[in-house]
């Protein structure tokens, strides 16, 4: 049954259609026959208690340079719909956060994807915490003292921002690196959020693996290689993605994961592990499923549709 569905994510306009995992939703809804809406972030609004959007109808196709059209804006009442997805990128700010309060109102009758409330509480470096036997040993706090302990303990660390994304503010502190304190100092005058510290993993000169889970099932991984001189293996940072299977160890960590997040209601999260440890849990907007098509044909967009698909049509009355 064709499905209206809303996409709430950053300008389709900006979208590389070669990786973007969005467009790449978007492209297999339109192939299912779902009717597509777009908006942006701030265009949501909550009216007399309803959350509703100033939308564009939206088609899309894989032509470079013309891979979109837009219709008139309308004010839709999300209600209306069958599926929104919230596909817009991180920072996870109190922006963000008040989308997901904002789109409670109308989920589960409209389907969300993924779930508001569970997105809103699994911030990718809290919502791992919850699973410290799959975690290299890590620290969330503002105290320096702390800190220090922690590094004289492990010696060679990790510190970067707890909502940060992208790799942005990600440093390595070998030991002997004098700058701990200049960078804390820089955190805290940024703002008065706590950082993450974490025993670095040498490990990651191998690959920092990305792995797709579909509602709580692995369907497929890429792993990403650092460049030469670089400690973050983020792709838009230099990265390199390369094919890859999952490891015994691996294979446990999405098995210790997937009935959590079916029972939230987190159909499409990427995980992140390097060597044996389990690093971050990405619920937001995550990405890699084009990667993962390109190099084993696995279409990750369709088993997406397929739970979305699934979800709605067992939310809907017999």
């Amino acid at each position: 049954m064709p499905l209206d569905v809303a996409i709430q994510m950053d300008p389709i306009s900006s979208v590389d259609i070669s990786v973007d995992s969005t467009f790449a939703l978007a492209l297999e809804a339109r192939r299912r026959g779902h009717s597509l809406w777009h908006y942006l972030p701030r265009d949501l609004s909550l009216k007399h208690g309803k959350p509703v959007a100033r939308a564009q109808p939206m088609d899309v196709r894989r032509v470079a340079g013309d891979h979109f059209t837009l219709g008139s804006m309308e004010v839709l009442d999300l209600a209306d719909l069958d599926v929104v997805l919230m596909r817009q990128d991180p920072p996870f700010d109190m922006s963000y956060i008040t989308a997901t309060h904002i789109l409670e109102h109308v989920h589960p009758a409209t389907l969300v994807v993924n779930d508001p409330g569970h997105v809103r509480n699994a911030p990718e470096k809290l919502f791992v915490t919850h699973f410290p036997d799959l975690m290299p040993p890590t620290l969330i706090t503002v105290d320096r003292a702390e800190i220090a302990a922690f590094r004289a303990e492990h010696k060679d660390i990790i510190v970067k921002p707890l909502f940060g994304n992208g790799g942005a503010g990600v440093f390595h502190l070998p030991p002997g690196d004098e700058n701990l304190n200049s960078l804390l100092e820089m955190f805290t005058e940024r703002n008065r959020e706590p950082v993450i510290v974490q025993r670095y993993l040498p490990e990651v000169r191998l690959g920092d693996k990305r792995i797709v889970l579909v509602d709580g099932v692995a369907v497929g991984a890429i792993n990403r290689v650092p460049a030469e001189g670089e400690a973050r293996s983020n792709l838009h940072v230099g990265g390199t993605a390369l094919p890859s299977k999952l490891t015994r160890r691996e294979e446990d960590i999405c098995a210790a994961l997937g009935p959590v997040l079916r029972e939230r209601g987190l159909i499409f999260v990427g995980i992140d592990v390097i060597g044996d440890y389990l690093t971050e849990i990405n619920v937001t907007s995550p990405t890699g499923i084009q990667q993962i098509e390109s190099f084993d044909g696995t279409n990750a967009a369709g088993l997406i549709w397929d739970a979305i698909e699934t979800r709605h049509a067992a939310s809907r009355p017999a």
